[in-house]
């Protein structure tokens, strides 16, 4: 990404220059190989077509090989037929100099029965859950105006999902859930957050921390969540990376003013691939120079191995790794500045995953076993002023790890009606805490000590069945899960944590379905919550349990034509075992969208909650030419501190929720998109004014306390904002270049937050009692507004 504050004039100019350029394009082939999806043996005979471009097609030889001719470059689908098989319709792929090899698995189609036929459309659907699912292809993730190629980001344009333009945050907010409700899966292995600067104890950050060159497609669940997939309330986000380039070694590389980055994917010998990628961010020089008062700076690398050891077996290695650092820009001036340096910590924090991961292809029964290894290391340091030459300024200094190493093992049985998934897991956690903070509680200041080792023996257990009738009209899963961990005596009683879900969908006119689901799921506590320890050192949280909601989806989908799709859905959500914060009084999943840690307080199991509303949408597709996602979402989310208290709105209880986005593709490889926001205004909580003017108190944190009687009592305003991407592609023999402008807020439109309440550093009363003594304060007005340019240039060679 390569950010940089021009007039809108010289990018205009910038825009011109490159039209004036007249470049000879290529044409590409696309080669591949057409293979069985359990023999693993090659389809001869099989038409692979380039969809919505009939004339660019070729069959399979012997081996399975097929290679379409001069084929236009860009971004495409594959569709295969053969006598005996089902149709396919592939994910996407962008075809240029440097597209490998792609191989395509055709299912055997032993039903002889008539069946329901539905024309072949660009939207890929998956009969393992056919209610709240989102398929997001490479279209989409490459070319999503505002989404800078970052998943949290571009995920924002589907029904249910809120954004938060404060801060420029990457908080995933679905369905009226908490940012700690999600779980995120890279190739079959959980990764515990996909963001740079992540929130310890929930999910989110500024930047996400995958590279979206390696990622094929993202399987996004909002509801109907699959029994394998554990410990999720509110999405899970199933990313699938690329393979390798069998036949070449190619790279991609970015430089920008924000950073520079280098990707690879080419192959060791006939059998192993690999993929990889670095970025070293320079956001801390840019910052500077822009004169904000933080300084964030950040590494990444991932990097995926496959082998395949004989035709029925293979071995995936692949990893993640994010190293961050936050300094404070102590030197900025101004009321803004001057806030925010006054609360926020220095930062330091690092993380990665492992996973390696066995397939074994036996006839219509695949066995794949796994393990993966998930470390985070977070450091928060805070003096009083920033100033460190005396020790008894320290008011923050915190430095946690969490680590976990999880085994699974799972079949998966494919019958000619039936296909059955069972399987194990177990897993091992450690936490470990040592802080040292200065607190405000009740009437004076306490210092909260922490030193703590923590260790979690977990396991679980899951099956499910998908049946479909022989005229596929209907569909139906059924899952279990049981879940179980040694923190407690309660928590190992596996049974009382019993995740069933059932879904069900039904196609009453080839072009009308209607689609149902219902489950219950469990997740467990943040780590942070269950180390915390009380002056004692004792685990003070032994109550918690699994939290749980009951999830109820119902909704209709219509084929409106080969490229249209309309889908309405209405939702319910129950929470319960929801732990309550003991000193606030509010549920902790009410926070979690800043910086810092969350969870690490005395809680109880005692708060529950709800969510519930309706989504619409459309998908409109054009091969090669248009994809447009509109949607639109009506909903309330609410908690309450017991069952006999009333409900009040949650902090993500935006009440709607409206996006439209579209990209266009231009003659002559260029493309323009577009996408309008629009966001229901947030809860907030007014300051506590009598307790935050405490000199005592407002020292150890250095920002305004909430009054928590009155829990979000204001509300803020609607927001909305457009943005706009233009790309353009030159092809050359072997070698692509790609630039893009990227437009953010064009309309600059104003965020009007409430005005944040500050210390001026004047005492009132210095005769006073240190204890009675208070600052002299003052608001700041906050709002922003600004339109952001981002400039991205990319070399494919």
């Amino acid at each position: 990404m390569f950010v940089m504050h021009f007039r809108i004039s010289q990018l205009l100019l910038l825009l011109f220059t490159f039209i004036s350029i007249n470049t000879y394009s290529e044409n590409y082939p696309v080669r591949g190989r057409v293979v069985d999806k359990f023999s693993r043996l090659p389809v001869a005979n099989a038409n692979v077509m380039i969809y919505g471009q009939p004339d660019k097609n070729a069959s399979t030889d012997s081996t399975g090989v097929f290679v379409i001719e001069d084929v236009t470059p860009g971004i495409c689908q594959l569709s295969v037929t053969c006598i005996g098989y089902k149709n396919l319709l592939s994910p996407e792929y962008i075809v240029s100099a440097k597209l490998p090899p792609v191989e395509l698995e055709l299912e055997e189609n032993t039903s002889k029965l008539a069946e329901v036929t539905i024309k072949t459309t660009p939207f890929r659907r998956l009969k393992s859950s056919p209610v709240s699912l989102q398929i997001i292809g490479l279209g989409e993730i490459e070319k999503s105006p505002g989404g800078n190629r970052d998943i949290s980001r571009i995920v924002r344009s589907y029904p249910g999902v809120s954004f938060s333009p404060i801060g420029y945050r990457n908080d995933l907010i679905v369905r009226g859930g908490s940012p700690s409700e999600n779980r995120f899966y890279l190739d079959g292995i959980e990764i515990p957050n996909i963001n740079h600067f992540a929130t310890q104890g929930a999910s989110g950050g500024p930047v996400s921390i995958l590279n979206a060159d390696l990622i094929r497609e993202v399987q996004f669940y909002t509801g109907a969540f699959p029994a394998n997939m554990g410990g999720a309330l509110s999405s899970v986000m199933d990313i699938r990376l690329r393979d390798g380039n069998t036949d070449d070694n190619s790279f991609k590389a970015t430089l920008g003013a924000s950073e520079v980055s280098l990707s690879g994917a080419g192959h060791f010998g006939e059998r192993t691939t690999y993929l990889f990628s670095i970025r070293q961010s320079y956001l801390q020089l840019l910052f500077k120079v822009l004169g904000l008062p933080f300084l964030p700076n950040y590494i990444d690398g991932q990097f995926k191995i496959k082998t395949r050891i004989t035709d029925k077996d293979e071995i995936v290695f692949l990893g993640l790794t994010g190293i961050d650092r936050m300094k404070l820009n102590t030197d900025e001036k101004g009321e803004d500045a001057e806030y925010i340096l006054s609360y926020l910590p220095r930062i330091e924090q690092q993380t990665f995953t492992l996973g390696a991961s066995y397939k074994h292809y036996a006839g219509k029964n695949v066995q794949t076993v796994s393990i993966g290894y998930n470390y985070l290391a977070n450091q928060n340091l805070k003096y009083k002023n920033n100033d460190d030459s005396n020790t008894d300024n320290l008011t923050l200094d915190l430095s946690s790890h969490e680590q976990k190493v999880s085994l699974r093992a799972d079949n998966r049985t494919f019958g000619e009606r039936w296909t059955l998934i069972e399987g194990i897991e177990t897993y091992y956690a450690k936490y470990d805490d040592k802080t040292f903070q200065r607190l405000y509680i009740n009437s004076g200041q306490t210092i909260l000590k922490q030193n703590t080792e923590l260790g979690i023996w977990g396991w679980g257990a899951f099956a499910s069945a998908r049946y479909v009738t022989p005229d596929e009209r209907l569909t139906a899963n059924l899952g279990m899960r049981l879940d179980g961990c040694s923190y407690s005596s309660e928590m190992t009683r596996f049974w009382e944590n019993i995740s069933p879900t059932l879904s069900l969908s039904y196609r009453i006119i080839p072009k009308l379905a209607i689609n149902a689901a219902a489950g219950l799921y469990h997740q467990l506590p943040a780590y942070t919550a269950l180390g915390y320890t009380d002056a004692n050192g004792t685990y003070a949280n032994k109550s918690l349990k699994y939290m749980r909601v009951v999830n109820v989806n119902l909704g209709t989908e219509w084929n409106v034509n080969d490229q249209i799709v309309v889908s309405l859905e209405g939702f319910y959500k129950r929470y319960s075992r929801v732990p309550l914060s003991v000193i606030d009084g509010i549920p902790l999943a009410c926070k979690g969208n800043d910086y810092g840690v969350v969870g690490n307080e005395l809680l109880t199991p005692d708060a529950d909650g709800r969510a519930y509303g309706m989504e619409a949408s459309m998908r409109w597709q054009i091969a090669g030419k248009l994809t447009s996602v509109a949607s639109l979402t009506f909903f309330r989310s609410e908690y309450r501190s017991g069952n006999n208290a009333e409900y009040i709105a949650s902090a993500w209880d935006n009440r709607f929720i409206a996006n439209v986005s579209g990209t266009y593709e231009l003659p002559r490889n260029w493309s323009i998109g577009a996408k309008l926001s629009a966001i229901g205004g947030s809860p907030y909580t007014p300051y506590d004014e009598v307790k935050s003017s405490l000199v005592e108190a407002w020292d150890v944190q250095g920002r305004p306390y909430y009054d928590y009687t009155r829990y979000n009592e204001g509300r803020l305003d609607a927001f909305a904002q457009l943005d706009v991407r233009v790309d353009k592609n030159y092809y050359f023999k072997g070698w692509r270049l790609g630039i893009y402008l990227d437009l953010q807020n064009v309309t600059k439109s104003i965020l009007r937050q409430p005005d944040v309440l500050m210390s001026t550093g004047v005492i009132e009363n210095p005769e006073a009692p240190a204890s009675e003594q208070r600052y002299k304060m003052k608001y700041i007005k906050q709002e922003s507004g600004t339109l952001l340019p981002t400039i991205g240039f990319t070399v494919e060679f």
